[in-house]
């Protein structure tokens, strides 16, 4: 074989092995689960769900997002006073570091680095103990481009919740269009 050859097969071979280490290394999400609590293939398809609202705090923008189910239930007006949101409603709050936006004309932070995403689904017969409410968050590690689950159990975020127990443990509402 000619060197010119080799050379040509060695070529292709690192290129082979480098697209390999790329596909390697993107993460398989629908694995991740936080132990003894939710799965994140329980919220597949969460990225086309529809925005209820966003929220920022001094450092971060959050979008929350929710399943159809939520979404129609938002729209017959709950949380209300004496009626609760329907087992299989699911919300994510999908956060980022809040950076600002040099290209715009005026002061305005849009989402930088994205954060973690934190998962809630609602179960009575499964979480019974959480008047059905299960959480979950994932970190988002920027120097592996990966997710990580953070806390045990899927009530890890139910003590927070407990301050919206008026709203069927729910934070955000779904505000006028």
């Amino acid at each position: 074989m000619s060197p010119r050859s080799l050379a040509t097969i060695a070529l292709a071979l690192t290129a082979l092995a480098a697209a390999g280490g790329f596909a390697l290394a993107a993460q398989d999400r629908s694995t991740l689960k936080v132990p003894d609590g939710l799965a994140f293939s329980e919220f597949k398809g969460y990225q086309t769900w529809q925005g209820v609202a966003s929220s920022a705090t001094k450092d971060q923008i959050k979008m929350i997002v929710a399943n159809p189910a939520m979404i129609a239930a938002y729209k017959q007006g709950l949380p209300a006073k004496g009626k609760t949101f329907p087992d299989g409603v699911k919300i994510v709050k999908i956060e980022w570091a809040s950076k600002t936006n040099t290209a715009a004309p005026y002061a305005v932070q849009v989402p930088g680095d994205l954060q973690a995403i934190a998962m809630i689904l609602k179960d009575t017969k499964r979480f019974p103990k959480t008047h059905g409410w299960a959480y979950a968050v994932f970190a988002y590690d920027a120097a592996t481009k990966t997710l990580k689950p953070q806390g045990t159990g899927a009530d890890c975020g139910y003590a927070c919740h407990t301050n919206a127990a008026a709203e069927d443990y729910i934070f955000t509402h779904y505000p006028v269009r």
